[in-house]
């Protein structure tokens, strides 16, 4: 694996997510939600519930799930699954925190050709 086979994009501080809560990031291939759990986890997945497109990023974040603000979809911000007896998957990034900062795998973005 070469250094140019993963480029990380600085989409800004940990510090700017409040414990339990959420930002909207916009992208190239659309909105990404990013989540901070109680833990200070960052998990990072598109802004749209697979039910009817809810903004999850307004959701309420629990354990390592945030709950679609719409129709009380859970959605496991790992898997990006749907819990329960829904089904359905959002779309997943790789994150990670370096220095306080938050990184998304850039190389994601391009990664569903579907996505609207």
């Amino acid at each position: 694996m070469t250094m140019m086979d993963n480029v990380w994009i600085d989409v800004g501080a940990l510090e700017d997510i409040p414990r339990q809560g959420a930002r909207l990031v916009k992208t190239p291939m659309g909105c990404v939600a990013l989540f901070r759990t109680a833990t200070d986890d960052v998990f990072a997945l598109d802004d749209r519930c697979p039910h009817q497109g809810g903004p999850l990023s307004q959701g309420i974040v629990h354990g390592k799930a945030v709950t679609c603000p719409l129709h009380n979809w859970v959605i496991n911000l790992e898997t990006g699954l749907a819990q329960g007896a829904d089904e359905g998957e959002v779309r997943t990034f790789p994150v990670r925190v370096e220095g306080g900062r938050i990184l998304i795998e850039a190389s994601r973005f391009g990664s569903n050709k579907d996505a609207a």
